[in-house]
């Protein structure tokens, strides 16, 4: 029969100070522990941990093994007591040994799987024996491909403040009620422009009172951000070096002057930063109202409420890229319902009505990363860019909206989606062709773009900054409970690697874009679903503008997110206005790679 030789997870202490405890496990092959470990030194688990060995003898080293890590993962833990309230603060780090049969190229991506099973939310041990059990139950059962893990758990000073998981906009509604400020007031008008808001439907949105809103909309009439149009709305002064002309339809225009590419963003930022890649800018404002004025109640017995309800007004930047004529417009949106996608994709079919010639349209903005946590070229971090572009595991697409996720009986979910790709993959080709250039030379192409944005923008009165936030702003944060938060550490780059990141230029990363708001708010489902189909970002559910864009026949099209945040784009503020500079930087540099237009 053999040796009967037996492989154990053996655990073994390597070192322990007042506030650290470092600890060894591996697999070892060995004969049965009776033959071999004796002793009250030594624990022998049984039952169902069978083949789990406890050692109580430190030693600096087991079974041979002197050589570095494969790779190292660190993070720390911010726990919240059930009974005291009080929380803590540990650090804990993860170097990981493999097999030699294991291909290198596959060492992050086992390691990436390890971690977050480690720490999936539903199973989180709190407690020190509870976590070294898990990684030796995970070693022993699952990842039979780790050779070894060292652990290290160091004690921290109580932090100050608890660190917490980022909202998004809607989430906010949902939770709790929304603060009314003079930002907040502003971000709806921004969010809504180029249709005025009224007033009334600004206090309806959140629960406001009215002359509260009105009070705030005279202060920013005041300060020249906001002004009035008919019927008691309101919409966005916009400060730019263009000519802004108000049309009830388009003006007719000259074949040389027709646009050939359409540029599509969400958020008044995204246009701003997309505007500023733009020479000789024209800028047309159409505003369209449905119905008659209402009059309704008076506010405080006085002036008589108003309701209006604005249609679908367009606003649209023509002007020139390199050799290229340009249309640039803003889908106005308020909140994130599938009613305002809706009216977004009918906002995009207009625009492709009254430009026809348009053979290639970009939707460039902010968007959420997928984080790598072992990987230093694969991790996309705040700042980067993302480009739609196929999977190589499955080339059918290149944007991805998920409707809806199921748990399956096995364990695994049923992700129901509906896939898009571009019939022409020429923006693509030329987004491939930009990557490889930039990670062959020692500027990238996008970053005189990007600085060149920085300076048109900040001569502009504008309530957005664009320039690039504090890295160390840059944090990874995932929930493992509804207090609990783990903060991951961005890995580090190798020694060996050639295209380190440079500070100030984002790097350039290619694979599909996914939606939607189910799996957008959970971290642990938006990691499942972009293992599985690819992704290194998600956006707000532009899925509409998609259909659209493909519905009126336009074959070439490409998803471009500069990245804001870690989860769809609309959690925090502070890296939206980079982040979509980014984005519009990298657009030009595909844009002015493109050959010059024929159909003038």
């Amino acid at each position: 029969m053999g040796d009967n030789k037996t492989e154990h997870i053996v655990m073994t202490p390597k070192c322990k100070t007042a506030k650290s405890t470092t600890l060894i496990i591996e697999r070892q092959a060995s004969n049965p522990p009776s033959d071999k470990l004796n002793g009250q030194d030594v624990h022998v688990a049984g039952g169902d941990h069978k083949g789990i060995v406890i050692n109580k003898h430190a030693i600096t080293a087991t079974n041979g093994i002197y050589k570095p890590a494969h790779l190292c993962l660190e993070f720390r833990v911010f726990l919240v007591s059930a009974q005291t309230k009080k929380h803590t603060q540990e650090s804990r780090t993860l170097q990981f040994w493999f097999i030699d049969t294991l291909n290198e190229s596959e060492h992050p991506s086992v390691a990436q799987e390890f971690f977050r099973e480690l720490v999936s939310p539903q199973e989180f041990p709190r407690d020190y024996v509870g976590f070294i059990k898990k990684i030796m139950k995970l070693m022993q059962h699952k990842y039979l491909s780790i050779k070894k893990l060292e652990v290290e758990l160091k004690q921290l000073e109580e932090p100050i403040i608890l660190p917490t998981r980022p909202l998004s906009t809607d989430e906010t509604i949902m939770n709790q009620a929304v603060e009314l400020t003079a930002e907040k007031v502003l971000e709806l008008i921004e969010s809504a422009y180029p249709n005025p808001v009224t007033i009334i439907d600004m206090a309806k949105e959140y629960n406001w009172e009215v002359d509260a809103v009105n009070g705030i909309m005279m202060a920013l009439q005041k300060k020249g951000l906001v002004k009035s149009m008919e019927h008691g709305a309101f919409t966005r002064v916009v400060h730019q070096d263009t000519q802004i002309r108000v049309v009830k339809q388009m003006p007719t225009m000259v074949s040389a002057k027709q646009p050939t590419i359409a540029i599509i963003t969400a958020q008044y930022c995204e246009k701003l930063a997309v505007d500023s890649m733009i020479e000789n800018k024209e800028t047309f404002v159409r505003y369209t109202t449905v119905g008659t004025a209402t009059p309704t109640d008076s506010i405080d017995g006085g002036i008589p409420r108003v309701i209006c309800r604005f249609g679908e007004s367009n606003v649209y930047t023509l002007g020139n890229i390199g050799a290229h004529r340009i249309v640039c417009t803003k889908l106005p949106t308020v909140g994130h319902t599938r009613e305002a996608m809706t009216a977004a994709g009918n906002t995009t079919t207009r625009l492709l009505g009254t430009f026809q010639k348009v053979d290639y349209v970009f939707l460039v903005g902010v968007g959420g990363g997928v984080p790598h946590y072992t990987d230093y070229n694969k991790h996309v971090r705040l700042g980067d860019v993302v480009i739609s572009y196929p999977s190589p595991m499955n080339k059918k697409y290149v944007y991805v909206y998920c409707e809806g996720a199921k748990l399956n009986s096995d364990g695994n979910y049923h992700f129901d989606t509906k896939e898009y790709c571009p019939v022409n993959l020429g923006l693509q080709d030329l987004a491939l062709n930009l990557k490889s250039q930039s990670e062959k030379e020692s500027t990238a192409p996008w970053q005189m773009y990007l600085k060149e944005g920085l300076e048109h923008l900040g001569d502009l009165q504008s309530e957005h900054d664009f320039k690039q936030p504090p890295l160390e702003s840059d944090k990874l944060y995932m929930a493992i409970g509804d207090r609990d938060v783990i903060e991951v550490a961005h890995p580090a780059a190798p020694q060996d690697t050639l295209n380190k990141r440079t500070t100030g230029c984002p790097r350039l990363h290619l694979a599909p874009i996914a939606s939607g708001r189910q799996i957008s708010r959970d971290d642990q489902l938006r990691q499942r679903f972009a293992t599985r189909f690819g992704c290194l970002a998600f956006d707000g559910e532009m899925d509409a503008v998609v259909e659209s864009v493909l519905g009126n026949c336009r074959d070439s099209f490409a998803v471009v997110r500069g990245i804001s945040d870690y989860k769809d784009g609309s959690r925090g503020k502070e890296w939206q206005p980079y982040a979509a500079l980014a984005a519009a930087s990298v657009v030009k540099s595909i844009i002015c790679g493109m050959d010059p237009p024929t159909n003038v």
